[in-house]
């Protein structure tokens, strides 16, 4: 009899397993109780990328294919809004400040638990500070030393001591006042890893990472997929609302939304503009923008000839059609950038003209740096989309075209994504596709991070330098007068436009595309986000 009701039990599961296998990996219980809710009951969320993470360790890494993931396990002492960079209590509940700004006593929720087990608290805080400050290594901690003007005892750095008052108060004493250092705080990079997860795994930690988030890593299939899990012991009540969420890797971004009609995958980035009308067109998907906090741009290696002359680079600035490339490749998502920075951040100077389109001129530049009958090149593509340029290889393709007017011969050049990064920031690439997705909102997280001298080895690829462009930066870092910070940035602008590291592009905005049953989804400006609020529903 037992063994009858054993073999009945065991067909039942099988029937049950083979049934849910025919069903679409999000498919949730629903709510069978008064009022027939249909809201979903937890429930797997399949987010369709173009690209791997790097890693997992949000110290080490600089890319949103990586941030999107991390941003799921970790957290930070303050938080941006939910769609915009005011800053929010986090893992810090409060704050105070001194009167000269040097001063920051956070206080931190208390009773948190990082996923192995292991106690959030001020020491924890002080290690992972200690842990980025102390490093002296610009390639592997590049956001730290970007932000905060380089390493302990580096004549720039920023942050003084970090220090725990007692287990739940932290505070940090700064070398000088910094206008964004509650900004830079809540970038997903300076989140609080677990100091003893990252001392049992050491370099292994970036493949097996352990925070406080609402989600706990479960496995990473590289190239394929990433896995997250609900974390039942999260501080927060009632969150997440999902049981977890499954990163899948779609490299071209036409396969990735035929995924999303096919009910494969529930939410994906990197819509091609072109395929708007398919998702408006689709009563089951729906079409999300992201605010354009960001510029894709064309840069030159200026340590690298014969782009260390200014001419050179000026010259190339009047070849690039942005309005083609725009009408091309966008879809009227996008406008033509002519500064570093985006329109919707203060500071942005818009007196500023852009180089026109003029083959002529272009010309004229080059005789005037003995280049009159062109030359060769090799023109670094982006091997994935990205919010900011949604087909690298083509917009590449594009500048190639225009080059080939004046005699330049441009080699187009690629790399698998984490080396393509790896090697630009090393400065082997001669000129490079690129772009950039504003971290917190400030101007100072594009002109100091991408193009001061201090971030030569870490985010400013252009290995551009100018010394009055840093002395208005670090002013500019060191006033809390917005105004005067404006005119500062203002100034920078120009400088940096007239010595052309970069040919600014455009500013996007990004378009992704969801089923309807995804709800709770806001799209952030710095381009990731946590999805801890977000559920599905049938």
């Amino acid at each position: 009899m037992k063994k009858t009701l054993a073999l009945l039990l065991t067909g039942i599961l099988a029937l049950s397993l083979a049934l849910a296998g025919c069903s679409s990996s999000t498919s949730k219980e629903k709510d069978d109780g008064k009022g027939g809710s249909s809201e979903a009951k937890g429930g797997v969320l399949i987010y369709g990328k173009g690209g791997d993470a790097v890693g997992l360790d949000p110290a080490i890494v600089t890319d949103g294919e990586s941030f999107i993931v991390t941003q799921q396990i970790f957290e930070t002492l303050v938080k941006y809004g939910e769609d915009d960079t005011e800053i929010k209590s986090g893992l810090a509940k409060s704050w105070e400040v001194s009167d000269d700004a040097k001063t920051y006593t956070f206080k931190l929720e208390t009773g948190i638990k990082f996923h192995d087990g292991t106690d959030f608290n001020a020491d924890a805080v002080v290690k992972n500070f200690q842990r980025w400050a102390q490093s002296k290594d610009e390639g592997k901690f590049a956001y730290y030393a970007s932000m905060f003007g380089g390493f302990e005892g580096d004549e720039g750095h920023v942050i003084k001591e970090v220090k725990a008052i007692d287990a739940s108060t932290v505070e940090f004493t700064l070398n000088r006042p910094q206008a964004p250092f509650l900004k830079n705080l809540a970038m997903p990079t300076f989140a609080i890893a677990s100091p003893d997860g990252i001392e049992k795994e050491g370099d292994d930690f970036t493949k097996n990472p352990s925070g406080t988030g609402p989600f706990k890593f479960k496995s990473w299939k590289p190239g394929d997929t990433i896995e997250v899990v609900k974390n039942d012991d999260y501080w927060q009540d009632g969150l997440p609302k999902l049981d977890g969420v499954t990163f899948k890797v779609i490299k071209d971004n036409s396969a990735r939304l035929n995924a999303a009609i096919k009910g494969e995958i529930d939410l994906m980035d990197g819509l091609n503009p072109s395929d708007i009308s398919k998702v408006t067109g689709d009563e089951k998907l729906q079409i999300f923008e992201r605010a354009s906090m960001n510029v894709g741009y064309f840069a030159f290696n200026v340590e690298k000839a014969p782009f260390d002359k200014k001419e050179v680079r000026q010259a190339i600035s009047h070849l690039i059609n942005k309005k083609e490339i725009i009408d091309n490749f966008y879809e009227g998502t996008a406008e033509p950038a002519k500064n570093p920075i985006p329109p919707s951040v203060s500071g942005y100077n818009d007196k500023i003209e852009d180089y026109d389109y003029d083959v002529e001129k272009a010309k004229e530049l080059l005789k005037k740096a003995g280049l009159e009958d062109g030359f060769k090149m090799d023109l670094w593509a982006m091997p994935v989309p990205r919010p900011y340029m949604p087909d690298g290889q083509k917009v590449a393709e594009a500048i190639q075209a225009s080059l080939k007017q004046v005699g330049i011969e441009a080699n187009i050049v690629s790399y698998e994504w984490a080396a393509y990064l790896e090697k630009v920031q090393a400065g082997e690439a001669q000129s490079f596709m690129m772009g950039w997705t504003g971290d917190n909102g400030d101007a100072d997280n594009f002109l100091y991070t991408l193009l001061d001298k201090d971030n030569i080895g870490s985010n400013n690829y252009a290995r551009y330098a100018n010394d009055e462009v840093h002395e208005l930066l670090i002013e500019a870092q060191s006033t809390a007068d917005e105004a005067k910070r404006n005119e500062l940035y203002g100034k920078a602008q120009e400088i940096i436009h007239d010595e052309a590291p970069w040919v600014p592009l455009v500013h996007s905005l990004p378009q992704l595309a969801g089923s309807k049953t995804v709800k709770g989804f806001v799209p952030h400006p710095t381009g990731s986000q946590s999805l801890v609020n977000v559920s599905l529903e049938n």
